[in-house]
């Protein structure tokens, strides 16, 4: 589409507005150094044990999302657990009610499960593999998919695990890599439903109303990071998107 490309081109061809002058937003965009991020903290005093391996850019995206569930009883799913020390690592960060299900194509991470971690072997392209292991597992707070990081696979999991999410739950995907990537394309698609619109309603007390589609009732956003997309559920199913007007000395334009 030629917008698509319109877009592409111009971050392609960013300058950055800095000009070479260091400057400090008032509103910072990532956890400063005096900043608390417990996860972060860990990942920085992890030199020994089982192994994490993350881009470390990763944690600003992580604290900002999954903070809340912090203290409360969650549910974690991970996929691609390769050395097992992510495992650990959520279950410091949300406590005690932490209950953790990791997915891997290897067998030999089966030894990393315990009294709150459930390990799962399957091909998470493999859509009979979710549909024979969704009903060993809760809904769940979370999803990180950072397993065979192809199109296709986190397609799948995608289609195959988000409405197993609970609601207010998130969906996190690690490592979208390259400018052109396939699944990046179907993501594009997914965010142009969060636009799509219906008929229209004008109410005398409510103003502009309009129903949402399924998949807005159900979405609440869509979040892009370098090489990361998230997906937020809404905590309760929308009703309806309204647009009301308040005051009393409009123009007569309109």
């Amino acid at each position: 589409m030629p917008a698509t490309a319109d877009g592409y081109d111009y971050g392609q061809e960013w300058q950055s507005s800095f000009n070479g002058r260091r400057q400090t937003s008032a509103i910072p965009n990532e956890i400063s150094e005096n900043d608390s991020d417990p996860m972060k903290s860990y990942f920085d005093s992890h030199t020994q044990g089982r192994g994490i391996w993350k881009w470390t850019h990763y944690f600003d995206i992580y604290h900002r999302h999954f903070s809340k569930f912090i203290g409360r009883e969650v549910h974690v799913l991970e996929i691609g657990i390769y050395s097992g020390g992510s495992l650990t690592m959520w279950k410091e960060y949300f406590g005690q009610q932490c209950y953790v299900y990791g997915v891997d194509i290897e067998e030999a991470c089966k030894v990393y499960a315990d009294e709150r971690t459930k390990i799962f072997i399957g091909d998470q392209q493999d859509r009979n593999f979710w549909t024979r292991i969704k009903p060993q597992i809760p809904l769940v707070d979370i999803l990180i998919d950072d397993g065979g990081h192809e199109p296709e696979q986190q397609i799948a999991t995608l289609e195959e695990m988000l409405p197993h999410l609970r609601p207010g739950g998130l969906y996190l995907c690690e490592d979208v890599h390259g400018s052109i990537n396939g699944f990046n394309s179907y993501l594009n698609g997914l965010t142009a439903q969060l636009n799509a619109s219906v008929r229209k309603v004008h109410d005398k007390e409510k103003g502009i109303v309009c129903s949402p589609t399924q998949f807005q009732a159900d979405i609440h956003s869509i979040h892009f990071y370098p090489f990361v997309t998230v997906i937020e559920k809404t905590h309760s199913p929308v009703a309806q998107f309204a647009a009301p007007k308040h005051g009393t000395e409009w123009q007569p334009f309109l």
